[in-house]
């Protein structure tokens, strides 16, 4: 019978039970401040004393926080709070949870997350070409390299579209470019420049044979750019390429500095060390295993050119020592990976090496260099005791467990000199009242039928 006034996993009831035997129950937030797992039990010890002629059920140390607490409540009855077995043992993981937060998350500790870092970069490797434009050539880090100062930002070039001895002077446009299309000279306004084109307008329309159509004539480096794509890669042994990445880094709260090169007297070190998982301290990186890593094949790349980001992460306990402080790598494509291909897929510019003749006449070699662009990213936090966020997170760890309430209680009760004022106010001392008030009593004190039969309404709720 009185497992009916158990409420279901996670909710809560505040019963309110009268000296006729007559329960009346509300709902209750605070579940967790009474075992759920006891209430039964409690319940029947507290009416198994009611049927032995108390009209006040006793209290019960199990249930005194969260009847005993509430201070405001003045009755001439008593409480029984019944939570749900969920309710208890969401209580009880409480302390899983300022676990986690004071010892996983370092909670004891103060952090420093404005790192300072320096990223220096140096690559090598040499490829030998044979085209027909540019015949036999060897290429260095100074040919493929660009910017060559060495920044956490590098470009290398696999491959190129190269047109030789531009001079300034008057041609055609391109009939790729839609706006230098025309058919009379009046489509070719002097002095207005060609959108997305190469040059400025004569003002005279240049046709090819009995062609109808033309191209605007226009000032500019003849010849123009052909318009073609990349159709086979020019470097493609830049796969075996290295890269030296230093990256020295800095947390100015602790006034503690790294790198990620190993320190040792070896000068044949870094020149016979590739990096691995196993060896942080070697941070030269062949240009393949980066795109591999990265989810890429390196020869689709370096046709048409992507994006690859190398980050290095620095997350250092400086309670354990400088040693325990390790880059962490990780990489990623940065540009599209989704295998489509679109007009902006790619990763490409322009430039161009200009020389002078003889004569003193200027020209240029324009190049159109597709390649693999690398972004060398670096963040990290680093955390060392203090005992100021130790004393926080201690003390509202102890306030998430209820621990709390119970020391505030133990010093206003036992500690201070005015302890009975808060005594009073806490606890309300009641009375029980004499048996020959209790209807039904019988001289012995037990209860008759009747009074048996009022108990067993306690499964009647009102809400």
């Amino acid at each position: 019978m009185l497992e009916n006034l158990l409420p279901p996993d996670g909710a809560c009831l505040l019963c309110f039970l009268s000296s006729n035997g007559r329960a009346s129950c509300h709902s209750e937030a605070q579940c967790g401040q009474a075992p759920g797992h006891r209430a039964l039990e409690e319940l029947k010890k507290a009416t198994s004393a009611f049927s032995q002629g108390s009209s006040l059920l006793p209290p019960h140390p199990s249930l005194s926080t969260s009847l005993q607490t509430r201070s405001h409540l003045h009755f001439a009855r008593k409480t029984l709070l019944l939570c749900g077995a969920r309710a208890c043992k969401e209580r009880e993981s409480q302390p899983d949870c300022t676990w986690w937060v004071f010892v996983i998350k370092k909670g004891y500790q103060d952090v420093d997350t404005s790192i300072q870092s320096s990223v220096i970069t140096k690559l090598k490797g040499v490829a030998f070409t044979n085209t027909s434009d540019l015949g036999e050539r060897l290429w260095d880090a100074s040919d493929y390299v660009i910017p060559p100062q060495g920044e956490s930002i590098f470009f290398v070039m696999t491959n190129l579209i190269v047109t030789l001895n531009q001079t300034q002077n008057m041609c055609p446009e391109s009939p790729a470019i839609p706006d230098a299309l025309c058919s009379k000279n009046k489509d070719c306004p002097r002095g207005e420049p060609v959108k997305a084109g190469n040059g400025v307008k004569t003002g005279r329309c240049m046709k090819t044979g009995s062609n109808v159509n033309g191209t605007c004539e226009i000032l500019a480096w003849c010849p123009v750019e052909r318009k073609s794509s990349a159709k086979k890669v020019l470097l493609a042994n830049a796969e075996n390429f290295t890269v030296y990445i230093k990256n020295s880094i800095r947390f100015p709260k602790f006034k503690f500095s790294k790198t990620n090169v190993l320190k040792t007297n070896d000068d044949l070190y870094l020149k016979s060390c590739h990096y691995s998982p196993k060896n942080l301290y070697c941070p030269i990186f062949r240009l393949g295993n980066l795109v591999s890593w990265a989810g890429s094949n390196f020869q689709e790349m370096a046709l048409e050119g992507g994006a690859i980001g190398i980050m290095i992460e620095w997350d250092c306990n400086l309670d354990k020592g400088p040693s325990e402080c390790n880059p962490h790598y990780s990489f990623t494509r940065l540009d599209n990976e989704s295998g489509e291909k679109s007009i902006s897929s790619g990763y490409n510019f322009r430039f161009a090496k200009y020389y002078k003749n003889t004569d003193g006449v200027e020209f240029r070699t324009l190049i159109k260099a597709y390649g693999i662009r690398f972004d060398v990213m670096v963040n990290g936090k680093a955390g060392k005791f203090n005992i100021i966020p130790t004393i926080i997170n201690v003390g509202s760890g102890l306030a998430l467990m209820g621990a709390g309430a119970f020391f505030c209680d133990l010093v206003l009760l036992y500690l201070i000199k005015k302890s009975h004022f808060y005594r009073g106010k806490k606890y309300e001392e009641v009375k029980s009242c004499s048996r020959n008030t209790v209807p039904g009593a019988t001289a012995s004190g037990n209860q008759n039928a009747e009074s048996l039969a009022g108990l067993r309404q306690l499964q009647a709720v009102e809400t």
